[in-house]
């Protein structure tokens, strides 16, 4: 299908829907012995059995499959500010994702303001309902606070998937790159084009992986100790990297060994790449169009290729892990996302990949793989247990 056909296709099938998503009962409400049961008087015995230990809401109620998909609707994916109603669009079509490839329960709560202290206050108020918040959609830097102060202040895990889940999914592919050719990532030199919630997110992960020669680009060229106009996720990616190179993105190219695209459409030419040290690896990953095209790379000289695109091979797409980080979670009850619940995610994501099936143009899983998120679960709750 081409772009066009999606998208009438998309609008009939809303439209004849009426949404994506639906509610439906477990139990039945057919006649008065059913509904005695499952409502008055027989709810009466399990309230108060969780009044008496919270703990049992657990097991009494649907909270422990219960997610609340939280927007404020500002930085939709390649539209950007489109508000809280149109916003719900694109909620119940990540819900779709969550309840196909996690098994969670999802509900999407579009907020109408942007305010960070209200979005804070509104999701701890409904805490009681949800086992799990999954934050969408929220422009940087407000998330990376609200993210922050959700996870101080709540006992449930809060995961912003525009951040990690992305990082998490190129960490792995780089993984698999050093598996693949042998190679050691700590000495590979990284640029990173885009300085967002994925950018941010991704730096702060490959410092964690060893990787800290990284320098990343705005819109206002290069983050350097010569820049005054730097929010302070931006400047900590500027303090951690071990380099501190001035220039433009052409000038950063040269000598480079992995490019990381978190920016816009035909940014990167086929000279650029062709600078790069041999061997380069290119994830492109604007949407809907990359960076450059997986073609173009490899006539430039790059060696692995990866885009957030499901027609080349190597999708670096956030579905490698979010699923498997919800339900992970969610199965062990852990009260936070860690770190080490990230780094077992990304180990998991990569090892998925076995030695007989890694080359050049299978470097990630087949992100539509069922099997996938029960890995990526099973490592999350191991370390969640521990």
């Amino acid at each position: 299908m081409n772009e066009e056909e999606i998208y009438r296709k998309a609008v009939d099938l809303v439209a004849n829907a009426r949404g994506k998503l639906e509610v439906t009962n477990k139990v039945g409400a057919n006649n008065l012995e059913e509904l005695s049961i499952a409502y008055t008087p027989g709810v009466a015995e399990p309230t108060r059995a969780v009044h008496a230990d919270k703990s049992l809401q657990y097991q009494y109620t649907a909270k422990a499959s219960m997610l609340a998909i939280v927007t404020d609707g500002t930085a939709v994916l390649g539209l950007g500010n489109v508000g809280p109603e149109a916003a719900m669009v694109v909620m119940e079509g990540k819900g779709v994702m969550l309840k196909h490839f996690a098994n969670a329960d999802p509900v999407p709560l579009c907020l109408s303001t942007t305010d960070v202290d209200e979005i804070v206050k509104t999701v701890k108020n409904v805490e009681p309902s949800f086992g799990f918040f999954f934050l969408e959609d929220i422009a940087a830097p407000r998330c990376f606070e609200i993210e922050e102060r959700l996870n101080r202040e709540l006992n449930v895990p809060v995961f912003h998937d525009d951040q990690h889940g992305t990082a998490m999914a190129i960490c792995a592919g780089l993984k698999n790159v050093a598996r693949l050719s042998g190679c050691d990532l700590s000495s590979k030199r990284v640029v990173i084009s885009g300085a967002g919630a994925s950018a941010i997110a991704t730096a702060n992960l490959l410092f964690e992986l060893g990787i800290d020669k990284i320098t990343m680009f705005d819109s206002k060229g290069a983050l350097s100790k010569n820049r005054n106009d730097l929010n302070k996720y931006k400047q900590s990616v500027v303090d951690r990297s071990s380099v501190a190179l001035e220039g433009n993105l052409a000038d950063a190219f040269k000598g480079a060994d992995i490019f990381i695209g978190l920016s816009r459409a035909g940014l990167v030419s086929k000279e650029m790449v062709a600078s790069m040290n041999p061997d380069a690896t290119i994830f492109a990953l604007a949407n809907p169009d990359p960076e450059i095209f997986p073609p173009d790379a490899i006539e430039a000289g790059a060696r692995y290729i990866g885009t957030g695109r499901f027609d080349f091979p190597n999708t670096v797409n956030n579905l490698l892990a979010f699923p498997g980080i919800v339900k992970g979670a969610m199965r062990s009850r852990a009260a936070h996302i860690t770190l080490a619940m990230k780094l077992a995610a990304i180990d998991a994501i990569a090892n998925y990949v076995t030695d007989d099936k890694l080359s050049e143009t299978y470097l990630l899983p087949n992100p539509l793989d069922m099997n996938l998120s029960d890995s990526v679960a099973t490592a999350i709750a191991a370390v969640a247990d521990s």
